[in-house]
């Protein structure tokens, strides 16, 4: 996990248009700002190091729409940053209750928990997602939740398999040190700091790997102060804010039985995609609403390491390290074979201005190709959007992600055309 990042937040553009206009707490006669709005002045406020404006905007935008997983993850780096740990790990996992995959929103999560001294949550967490987490970074948060065995192992095998970086070099000898083996942490912290450091950063790891020194271990790493927390407002639970689904459940188990029917389609965007009919009249709109937001992506958290050197060059010669024989990770299998409709329209300019708000709505899109598919359903025709290039499991995801900011979507498999298909869906590469 590396600190060198810090001046590049990375911040996941995911704008709603479906925006709620409400009062923020104790100021009921004065109208909330808007929720990208909101958004946008957290992002500027983290990057800027003012962690209370960030956490004032980020509640601000989470309390305005409070079921978009990209303002829950900016709401938890921001109590993160603040040294809020309950917080932090609260808002992360209402992020990822929402549909947000971000390998580094697993990790803020994980070191929060850490923080709080749950490491069974923490390595829980982890051993969900440790596909898709840099082992770089993955070795080194076991280590940190209480096993430094396995976060050993993780990291000894990136390097023999050729992730000869300093970032993993200096994450494995901090293991070795919270594992116990100070020699092996001394010579390997040898391949990046200068031998006349080596003994104040062996001190340092020292005082850090004690068992009590849990929080101050990832307080240190992410250079923050821990503050008294509280946790997360009770405004801002997500208990109080249900899905759309769920309450139409709710009404419908309360409605006078004339009533269910039209409950029960109240949101057409979760029919099956053969009821054409409704389908369309579900996602037709000319052009969708654009909002701006500050050309930045979203700060997650900052990424951990242990402090490099400047001196240090890369790539180095194969570390010292034990020649034992390992077992690679095997990279997982392209199973692209999966679209993720977001839209269809009335127009073809109208489809082909809509990849880019997409693009910009949502940052998983980013560099991926769009499919344009003519449609005609009772007579009228329909350019369909979509997202090609995902697995079954990223489409799954990327439409959690897209209805919890109150969308429309679905994934289908590529192949296999939906109902009312006319003509050769026309791709378009990524811009």
């Amino acid at each position: 996990m590396t600190r060198t990042e810090t001046n590049k937040p990375k911040v996941a553009l995911a704008v709603s248009t479906a925006l709620v206009s409400i009062a923020l707490a104790g100021c009921a006669t004065q109208a909330a700002p808007r929720a990208e709005t909101s958004f946008g002045k957290a992002q500027v406020a983290l990057t800027k190091g003012k962690v209370d404006q960030a956490v004032t905007h980020a509640e601000a935008a989470a309390l305005a729409e409070p079921r978009n997983a990209n303002y829950r993850a900016l709401l938890g780096a921001a109590y993160l940053e603040a040294g809020r740990f309950q917080a932090a790990a609260t808002s992360f996992n209402d992020a990822i209750e929402l549909g947000d995959s971000d390998p580094r929103t697993v990790l803020s999560y994980a070191l929060a928990q850490v923080a709080l001294g749950d490491n069974v949550a923490a390595a829980s967490a982890l051993d969900q997602w440790q596909d898709d987490i840099d082992p770089a970074d993955l070795g080194l948060a076991y280590a940190l939740a209480g096993q430094p065995d396995r976060g050993v192992h993780v990291l000894a095998n990136a390097l023999r398999g050729g992730q000869n970086t300093a970032k993993v070099r200096q994450n494995l000898a901090y293991a070795y040190a919270l594992q116990g083996n100070w020699r092996a942490a001394r010579v390997m912290a040898a391949e990046d700091v200068p031998a006349d450091q080596i003994d104040a950063r062996i001190s340092e790891w020292a005082a850090m790997a004690q068992p009590e020194a849990f929080q101050l271990r990832v307080a240190n790493l992410l250079q923050v102060s821990p503050v008294q927390d509280s946790g997360q407002p009770t405004h801002l639970a997500l208990a109080n804010y249900p899905a759309h689904e769920v309450m139409v459940a709710e009404a419908a188990a309360q409605a006078p039985d004339e009533d269910v029917a039209q409950l029960a389609y109240a949101d057409p965007v979760e029919q099956a995609p053969a009821q054409t009919s409704s389908f369309e009249s579900a996602f037709v709109a000319d052009e969708p609403e654009v909002y701006e937001v500050p050309a930045q992506e979203r700060v997650v958290s900052r990424p951990v390491v242990q402090e490099i050197p400047q001196r240090v060059a890369q790539p180095k010669p194969a570390p010292r390290i034990a020649a034992a024989s390992s077992q690679r990770r095997m990279a997982a299998t392209n199973d692209a074979t999966h679209l993720v409709q977001l839209g269809s329209f009335s127009s073809r300019a109208g489809a082909e201005r809509a990849t880019g708000i997409y693009q910009k709505r949502y940052s998983q899109l980013s560099g991926r190709d769009f499919v344009i598919t003519e449609a005609k359903v009772n007579g009228k025709t329909y350019f369909r959007v979509a997202a090609a290039g995902f697995g079954a499991a990223s489409a799954r995801s990327m439409c959690s992600t897209v209805k919890a900011s109150g969308k429309g979507c679905f994934a289908y498999a590529e192949g296999k055309p939906l109902p009312g298909a006319v003509a050769t869906p026309v791709r378009m590469a990524a811009r």
